[in-house]
């Protein structure tokens, strides 16, 4: 059994698996490479566009033929060449048939091939008509002249060509985008009559310079009117290296006080724009916005029109905004990486990339000059061969009638090739006549100077090189139109603070137990009168302005920021903060913070630490919050206290009823931290929550203090609190009997 199994594996690679997975992969890699993903320098086209294109011209779909259902053009593809879907197949050639994807479309469509606003919404093959554009044949019309190399067909059954001998640098007029392994390019479009005159530039000059090429290629040249504005040495920086980015912007003007919008930059859908800017409107970031209508028809394919609030909204101010935080302004990528004539992949500048298509370009010539050299020399042979026929008329019609094998005795008789022979013996009777040789003579004669011709041109690079480039010129002319995308200098756009937008009403924001917060218009509210939910209550308030943020302080230690404008109305009973924002598991909320950025605030903790800041260290841009008061173990945050002009003496009393005063201006001021001790609590008794501190007050010079019990009140003149003094973080004195469980300090008593 063992041997008979030796001997079927005879024959059989033996590899580790590391060796053979890592072949495997890089062979899938080489062929998304080369086979699908990136164009060719040469023709510009990736093969499943190039097998599009050359089966539609074998369908003899050219640009002056009858539409034919575009599902037997993917037939064709899919059954002779591309044996893959017919949806990516289709979706290819759609792609080439769209004006606004393709600067210089393929194929010309009949039917629904999508639209800007849904460039998706093509009809299916079954029902689309389609056949070639006149500018496709730049790609096509030399393609039976012996100027490319052809391959077998996926089955062998059938050739097809490697690549197509484009007349002008089709990687740069259409561009493309893909995505390969590991690699991938995005080549924008460019406008033809620019780029053609930078390649016969290049032609003419070998030494031209990158700086020489830009003064004709001004930059990409996309299938809308909305403006470029990218920084010209942007641009050229683009060009030597060969990636960056292109910045589009949409074109508007003014009509009356309305805005429209005209052209938008490349691949924007309209319907989107809509979409964008009505999403502001509802949020109320736009409220100098008043109407938006879509007016966009067969005549004006882009016809956005914005209607401002009042003829006294900055429209310049609007539109930047606009540009800032929609589609109407959008970047586009650049990385021009392709297969180059040498088959490797790499990204290029313009120079070498222009470079290598010339070269390109002058093979190709060369070999058609060949090919038809070869051809005119053997239609020369040819008629050597029948004017010898003419010249022996008599004899040869003798030879043909008496022999049973002629060619051979011609051959022999008038030193004749089989060529020769075989065209003598195709002749037809009626081109026997005298008037025959008349015309034989006058073929002889120009096909002479033709091969005189090619002779010389394939002899002189530079008369080869002059070839090029009046074909360029003359192609230029034919296909070549005006810039569409003008590259123009703008500001940059700035979106519009949304504080600015909202009016400076003022708001007293409710907090409740459970963390639920509203805001209420004016600052005569009585907050704790308000409406709670049922187990809720009322827990702190702060007044503020409606276009002021507000700060809240969770129990971790941690702040929050919301704006003022966006809370729910107290009508109601609010909304809870943690819908709002990202906080900690188990996270509370201690206080509401509003007022002046300026302002400043004690923060502390009732493990008798504190610190002074302001109510802008508050602030945070994120929706987690930001670490305030860093908390000692077993502590919590306390609420936070205003601190008066005339601030002298910080009162601090601890749950079992010590009070300690001492000099305000000991405490730091921080942006964030644990802050200084302020009154002496052990730790351990802070975390087993035993002892902690009750109440923080803030005295002026003159002011008195009540201590709070239960519903008992303890109110300690200025003089009686002489007996409390003491340095910041001693355990300070006990009050007296009946006021061992202290709940919070008040000021104001004189």
């Amino acid at each position: 059994m063992s041997e008979s199994i030796e001997m079927d594996m005879e024959g059989v690679e033996h590899l580790p698996l590391s060796e053979f997975t890592e072949k495997a992969y890089l062979d899938y890699s080489m062929y998304v490479i080369l086979d699908r993903a990136l164009p060719h320098v040469g023709d510009g086209l990736k093969p499943v566009q190039r097998r599009i294109v050359y089966a539609m011209s074998e369908l003899g779909l050219s640009a002056t033929a009858k539409f034919k259902k575009s599902a037997r053009t993917v037939g064709d593809v899919l059954g002779k060449f591309h044996p893959h879907g017919d949806s990516a197949a289709y979706e290819a050639m759609v792609l080439m048939a769209q004006n606004f994807s393709y600067r210089h479309p393929l194929i010309d469509g009949q039917g629904n091939w999508g639209s800007q606003d849904d460039p998706k919404s093509f009809a299916a093959m079954r029902y689309t008509e389609s056949r070639l554009t006149r500018y496709s044949e730049i790609l096509l019309s030399e393609l039976g002249m012996g100027t490319v190399e052809w391959q077998p067909n996926f089955d062998g059954t059938l050739k097809e060509p490697i690549l197509l001998p484009a007349r002008l640098p089709n990687i740069l007029l259409n561009g493309g985008s893909g995505i390969a392994v590991g690699m991938a390019t995005d080549i924008p479009p460019h406008n033809l009559r620019e780029v053609a005159s930078a390649c016969i530039r290049l032609l003419e000059n070998r030494k031209a310079t990158v700086d020489d090429l830009l003064e004709h290629v001004k930059g990409p040249d996309y299938p809308t009117d909305a403006e470029i504005i990218t920084p010209r040495e942007d641009i050229q920086e683009i060009y030597r290296t060969g990636h960056g980015s292109i910045r589009m912007r949409a074109v508007w003007e003014k009509e009356g006080s309305d805005l429209v919008i005209t052209a938008l930059p490349h691949q924007v859908s309209g319907n989107k724009i809509l979409e964008q800017v009505a999403t502001q409107m509802r949020s109320k970031k736009l409220p100098m916005v008043d109407d938006l209508r879509d007016e966009s028809d067969h005549e004006n394919p882009t016809r956005l029109v914005v209607v401002p609030r009042s003829n006294r909204v900055d429209v310049e101010q609007l539109m930047s905004h606009l540009f800032a935080t929609t589609d109407l302004e959008r970047t586009y990528r650049v990385n021009l990486n392709m297969i180059g004539i040498d088959g490797r992949p790499g990204v290029k500048g313009i120079h070498k990339l222009l470079k290598e298509w010339l070269e390109f370009r002058e093979q190709t010539v060369r070999r058609r000059l060949e090919h038809r050299l070869e051809k005119v020399l053997q239609r020369l042979h040819i008629l050597d061969g029948l004017l010898v026929a003419y010249l022996n008329i008599d004899e040869v019609i003798a030879i043909i009638r008496s022999e049973d094998k002629p060619r051979p005795v011609l051959m022999k008789r008038f030193n004749l090739s089989e060529i020769q022979a075989d065209a003598i013996l195709d002749l037809k009777l009626r081109h026997l006549a005298k008037l025959e040789e008349i015309k034989i003579r006058g073929e002889q004669e120009e096909l002479e100077e033709e091969r005189d011709s090619l002779e010389k041109v394939l002899g002189s690079t530079r008369r080869l090189r002059t070839m090029i480039r009046n074909e360029i010129t003359a192609d230029a002319e034919k296909y070549g139109d005006d810039r569409r995308s003008p590259i123009v200098v703008r500001d940059s756009a700035q979106a519009i603070d949304p504080s600015t937008l909202v009016p400076s009403e003022p708001v007293t924001v409710v907090l409740s137990e459970k963390g639920w917060v509203r805001a209420a218009k004016g600052h005569d509210v009585d907050a704790t009168a308000l409406n709670y939910k049922s187990g809720d209550g009322y827990l702190a308030s702060s007044n503020g302005r409606s276009n002021q943020p507000i700060y809240f302080l969770g129990s971790s230690g941690r702040s929050y920021t919301v704006q003022a404008s966006t809370l729910p109305s107290a009508r109601g009973q609010g909304e809870p903060l943690t819908g709002r924002l990202s906080t900690p598991s188990g996270e509370g909320f201690v206080d509401v913070i509003g007022g002046a950025l300026e302002q400043k605030i004690l923060v502390s903790s009732d493990a008798g630490y504190g610190f002074i800041a302001t109510i802008g260290d508050l602030s945070s841009n994120k929706k987690a919050g930001k670490a305030f008061l860093r908390l000692p173990k077993g502590a919590e945050a306390m609420k936070v206290i205003s601190v008066i002009e005339n601030a002298q003496w910080l009162a601090v009393a601890s749950n079992e009823g010590r009070l300690l005063l001492f000099p305000f201006h000991e405490l730091p001021e921080l942006a964030k931290g644990k802050g200084n001790k302020m009154i002496g609590i052990p730790s351990k008794r802070v975390d087993s929550r035993e002892e902690f501190v009750a109440g923080v007050a803030v005295l002026g010079d003159g002011d008195g203090l009540t201590v709070v019990s239960g519903k008992r009140t303890l109110k300690l003149k200025p003089s009686d609190l002489e007996n409390y003094y003491g340095e910041r973080g001693r355990r300070g004195s006990k009050l007296p009997r009946g006021f061992q469980r202290v709940e919070g300090l008040l000021t104001g008593i004189k």
